[in-house]
Order: C-alpha cells, then sequence, then structure tokens
C-alpha cells in the first residue's frame, strides 16, 4: 500500500493523505457475502442515543468475514483483495476447492493468486490458520482466539501483529501489540502474520467533512457547555473546568482504573501493557 499526497489547492487538501488502493484488485463485495447495514445513527430500539456522536455517512454493506476458518484441510485460493468499510484492514476473497467462497482478514504479503489452507498440519505460512500449539515460537500472528471455537477476537485491525513468546503445559504466552503477555489456550486458532494496510496510522482525512462522509458526528468539550448540560460545564469567562474530568454522568474519564477487580481473566495476565 502506497501514500498520495496533494498540491494545496485548497486549506484541506494541504493537510490530505490519502492511501492509494494499488492493492485493492476488486472493486464490487461479494454478493453472497454480504448483507445490508441498517444506519441507527446510534439509537437503540427505543429510539434513544446510546452512543453519541454518530450519524450521517455513506451507506455501506457489512461484508461477513470468516474468523473462525474451520474448512481445515481443504486449500483455498486468494481471489481477489478488497476494500472494507467496516475496518482498517484490507480483506481477501477466498476460493476453497470445493466451490465456497469466504472472506478472510488480508495478512501483508498476500496477493492474488497464492493458496492457504488451515488446520493443525498445514505449514506456518502466511495466510494459512494453526492452533497456537503448532505454531513456531517468535512468528508474528494475527486474528487470534480466546475461546477454543469461538472465533479470532485480538489482533484484528490494520498493521498489528503478535507474537508468540513461549508454550507452558496447555497455554502459550502471546505478546499482544499493547505490550501485554496473556496466557491464551494452545488450541486456539491463529493466523501466521501481520495484519496488511500497514500505513494506515499515517492517513490524513484532511477535512471535517471526510469524518462525517464516515458517520462520525462532532464532539462539543464540556466546559464549552452550560452547567445544566455538563457537570464541568459554565464558569465566570472561560475555564478549563477546575475539577478532575469527568464524563457528562459524573464518571471519572483519566486515571481511573476501569477494569474489575473480580474479572475472572485476569489469572491468564501475565504482564501488564504497563
Amino acid at each position: 500500500m502506497g501514500l498520495k499526497v496533494f498540491k494545496p489547492t485548497t486549506p484541506s487538501m494541504r493537510f490530505t493523505t490519502l492511501p492509494t488502493f494499488e492493492e485493492v484488485t476488486k472493486k464490487k463485495p461479494e454478493r453472497s457475502l454480504t448483507k445490508a447495514k441498517k444506519a441507527n445513527a446510534g439509537r437503540n430500539c427505543m429510539g434513544r442515543i446510546t452512543v453519541r456522536h454518530r450519524g450521517g455517512g455513506h451507506r455501506q454493506k457489512y461484508r461477513f468475514i470468516d474468523f473462525k476458518r474451520e474448512k481445515h484441510g481443504i486449500p483455498a485460493k486468494v481471489v481477489a483483495i478488497e476494500y472494507d468499510p467496516n475496518r482498517s484492514a484490507r480483506i481477501a476473497l477466498l476460493s476453497y476447492v470445493d466451490g465456497e467462497k469466504r472472506y478472510i482478514l488480508a495478512p501483508a504479503g498476500l496477493s492474488v493468486g497464492i493458496k492457504v489452507m488451515s488446520g493443525p498440519d498445514v505449514e506456518p505460512t502466511v495466510g494459512n490458520t494453526l492452533p497456537l500449539g503448532k505454531i513456531p515460537l517468535g512468528l508474528p500472528i494475527h486474528n487470534i482466539e480466546v475461546t477454543v471455537g469461538r472465533g479470532a477476537q485480538l489482533v484484528r485491525s490494520a498493521g498489528q501483529s503478535a507474537q508468540l513468546m513461549a508454550r507452558e503445559g496447555d497455554y502459550a504466552h502471546v505478546k499482544l501489540p499493547s505490550g501485554e503477555i496473556r496466557m491464551i489456550n494452545v488450541e486456539c486458532m491463529a493466523t501466521v502474520g501481520q495484519v496488511g494496510n500497514l500505513e494506515h496510522d499515517s492517513v490524513s482525512l484532511g477535512k471535517a467533512g471526510r469524518k462525517r462522509w464516515m458517520g462520525i458526528r462532532p464532539t462539543v468539550r464540556g466546559v464549552a457547555m452550560n452547567p445544566v448540560d455538563h457537570p464541568m460545564g459554565g464558569g465566570e469567562g472561560r475555564t478549563s473546568g477546575g475539577g478532575h474530568p469527568v464524563s457528562p454522568w459524573g464518571k471519572l474519564a483519566k486515571g481511573q482504573k476501569t477494569r474489575s477487580r473480580r474479572k475472572t481473566t485476569s489469572k491468564f495476565i501475565v504482564q501488564r501493557r504497563k
């Protein structure tokens, strides 16, 4: 993937940096692997806003991604690399020898024509999915399961990768992109390689309007509101709040630990990210 910059013919173009999409080989998605995505503007079934700052934006279709990779031992060929508006990573369209088609997250280095497989006995090469117990130590991995058979939940965004550090009994020690080292069952599946679209972090939208195309509405600062609207609002003249930063409902916004002390999965964390 490459990035393109523009001549500053307008104020917004001066700061715009966009992807070239040179790795994308197919524009229209596979129709059988998509479904309509209803825009609810952050509202629930009661019509009340449950997620703020959402609304508008371009119409999108959801692409069904195969996070389980349970077709073990059946080879598949990469037919196309596609753009997915629902995630930062690119997706790859696979065509299996039995005729079925599925989408997977496209790792860096995967291109059209490459064959990939999943299962405990396949080669640990880019795009192949194996149990953690079968992957050589030190390899970069992504698309990692936390619960056996549930499907991948960790390391799925553009440019991310985890590292298999060690194995101890029924558990593998995996270093996540945050720096946290976590114990995961060796039977959980993971895909070899790093998630593609490595330069996603370097993209600069350039103007507020492009954010609106994504369905994200503006965020108003609490200190700019009145006391009736926010705990940090009001004050004579311009004030920065005076108190500790809080949410509109009074919950501390910075510094407070939000993880429950009674969370049962804490015993699987070998080393915290900090």
